[in-house]
């Protein structure tokens, strides 16, 4: 870890600068030796960090976004050349091209944050050592090695022995307490970000790889962070402990105002916003219509949490616009229904089908024809012909037909000559 450290030492000297800058001002208030100067110090140090990555935050959750879409293709990619490695690294490499998507660009943070992180390190272990770096005078170095954290030296680590510790005019059980603490809530802040990453803002719609991939990271990185942490020093198990609840923090507020499409928090969130925009029949926020926006460019390739949002607006009489805001729907836009019609626009129906007898005898059962004629209805008995009368209707004593003649079919008969029915068996 020295030797890495060592690497980003061109960096230590605007680090320890900023340290010192807040520090002045800490101290001004706790007192230049106490352990919240140096503490909220460092904690300042990392707010400032973050703040400035912010543009590498906001292009890491693209970069994210784009390779989920990316996912069904990749796999493709890899199904039809999994015999050609060569080729299918070329494949992918083109469609990274085409798509103007970078693997990479989801790492963007933490490389970022990478040698500011390995500079404090080297920077609180030349006060360890009791070696000034930086603009850390020997002035500010007695300083920092009075600097207790709960008990706990800034400098010490969990790996230190007794006579170290004792050094830094602390005891190793406070040492490795505090920094037991610090190490299980560092790992448990990295598993609750994960985690909610995977259970809340991932298109569920979709199975890929990098789904899995990311469920093994959310216990891969804890692990990890358990490992390592036993040879980091306090200020830097502050400094991590810091910017894993920040990036907690600023995942969640991602997470709730601009979720992963066909993710549950997109459900949620549409929930929100129909239940706001039914309640004041307009889109307040800006943000909100840009959502809206997308959704109805969508059309027929909405997920089903966007459709249950336009429908919605459509039952409480709103339509969603192009532009992102919504109106009337009495208004001159109409919404636009689940299959991507106006919601308007009257159905077709289809005809009910008719029974044998009902069409053999003229009737219609049903609703009226397209053109509102009205039913037609089966003849009455004295308008029905005589022929159709059946035989044993007959009189007695009337003349029967002559021989050979064919007595006329009965309604669903066939004509021609009956075969005799075989006596029933009594």
């Amino acid at each position: 870890m020295d030797t890495i450290a060592s690497l980003f030492s061109f960096i230590t000297t605007p680090v320890s600068w900023v340290i010192v800058q807040f520090h002045s001002v800490y101290g001004a208030l706790f007192g230049p030796d106490t352990g919240w100067a140096w503490g909220l110090s460092i904690v300042s140090l990392v707010i400032l960090i973050r703040i400035c990555l912010i543009p590498l935050f906001v292009k890491q959750i693209k970069a994210t976004r784009a390779m989920q879409t990316l996912q069904p293709e990749m796999k493709k990619i890899q199904e039809r050349y999994k015999n050609d490695k060569q080729r299918q690294s070329e494949e992918m490499m083109k469609l990274y091209k085409e798509t103007g998507t970078n693997p990479l660009s989801s790492c963007l943070p933490i490389l970022a944050q990478s040698p500011f992180f390995f500079a404090l390190y080297h920077v609180l272990n030349s006060i360890a050592s009791n070696d000034t770096i930086g603009v850390i005078n020997t002035r500010l170095l007695e300083s920092a090695q009075k600097a207790h954290i709960f008990g706990a030296p800034l400098a010490a680590k969990f790996t230190d022995g007794s006579s170290k510790v004792e050094a830094l005019g602390s005891s190793i059980t406070d040492v490795r307490v505090v920094t037991a603490i610090m190490i299980v809530l560092m790992s448990a802040s990295q598993f609750f970000t994960q985690r909610q990453l995977m259970t809340k803002n991932v298109d569920t719609t979709v199975k890929t790889p990098f789904m899995q991939q990311q469920k093994m990271l959310m216990y891969v990185f804890p692990i990890m962070f358990a490992v390592f942490g036993i040879n980091f020093p306090v200020g830097v198990l502050v400094y991590w402990l810091t910017t894993n609840v920040w990036t907690m923090g600023q995942q969640m507020y991602v997470i709730h105002n601009n979720p992963t499409p066909g993710s549950k928090a997109q459900a949620s969130y549409l929930d929100r916003l129909h239940k706001h925009v039914t309640q004041r029949n307009k889109v307040s926020r800006r943000r909100d219509r840009a959502i809206v926006k997308a959704i109805v460019a969508k059309g027929r390739d909405r997920n089903e949490f966007e459709r249950k949002f336009i429908n919605g607006l459509s039952k409480a009489g709103l339509a969603a616009q192009p532009d992102g805001t919504v109106v009337k729907s009495d208004a001159a836009a109409v919404a636009v229904a689940e299959d991507g019609t106006p919601a308007g626009t009257p159905k077709r129906q289809q005809p009910k089908r008719q029974s044998k007898s009902q069409r053999q005898s003229g009737t219609v059962t049903g609703a009226k024809t397209a053109g509102d004629q009205e039913p037609k209805t089966s003849l009455t008995k004295s308008e029905a012909p005589e022929d159709a009368k059946p035989a044993g209707a007959a009189k007695k004593g009337a003349p029967k037909p002559a021989g050979g003649t064919r007595s006329k079919a009965q309604s669903g008969q066939r004509k021609g000559p009956q075969r005799p029915k075989s006596p029933s068996k009594k």
